[in-house]
């Protein structure tokens, strides 16, 4: 049975030759918001890339060049979240954390594991890819992918974010059809009314 290597063997194998051969050569990261991917780099070169989704119209992830400032491998967000009732049902999928809550419901913070920190509340994270920018200004990840970042890059690391983001909202929901009327029988005539004969029915053969 023939095994094939995991993406993070691959990877690390990598890195570790051309560490040896390059000396260790700096690491980077560059998030393209037009094309919704991050690249892991070394000594400019693309050793990595995943899809992510940046923030959505209104919260829009900056761009510019930062660098990483923390790394917080269980990091809650204080600004976002859902709003829970106290029978534990979620009220508020996408909550803020001053909306005001109904009686006897909590606000519940937002998991953001594997957080590199790059600018202010903004950072890179594990989080859901629908397929369009749709958080709060932070950058999304696989679970996976975000994990590997994580423990490859270190406090320091540039960061370097580009692109214009695309004009994508969520795809609606499809109305139902609505359900096709039965057809409308046609008037009586005035004849039918007094005879179950139509006068353009042949007449019975005389016997």
């Amino acid at each position: 049975m023939r095994l094939t290597p995991s993406p993070f063997a691959c990877l690390f194998t990598f890195l570790f030759v051309s560490a040896a051969a390059h000396a260790a050569a700096p690491l980077a990261i560059e998030i393209d918001l037009a094309q919704q991917k991050a690249f892991l780099l070394q000594d400019g070169k693309i050793v990595y890339e995943t899809p992510i989704s940046s923030g959505r119209p209104n919260h829009r992830t900056p761009t510019g060049n930062f660098q990483v400032l923390e790394k917080d491998p269980n990091h809650l967000s204080s600004l976002y979240g859902r709003i829970v009732g106290a029978d534990g049902k979620t009220l508020v999928r996408d909550a803020d954390a001053d909306m005001p809550l109904p009686k006897g419901a909590k606000f519940v913070q937002a998991p953001m594991k594997n957080f590199l920190r790059f600018d202010g509340a903004n950072g890179m994270h594990t989080g859901y890819l629908p397929g369009y920018p749709a958080s709060h200004g932070c950058v999304r990840l696989p679970e996976v992918r975000a994990a590997l970042f994580f423990d490859i890059v270190e406090v320091g690391t540039p960061v370097r974010v580009f692109g214009k983001p695309p004009e994508t909202t969520p795809p609606e929901r499809p109305a139902k059809p609505a359900a096709t009327p039965a057809p409308t029988p046609e008037p009586r005539k005035w004849y039918q009314i007094f005879s179950h004969t139509s006068p353009t029915a042949s007449p019975a053969p005389a016997r």
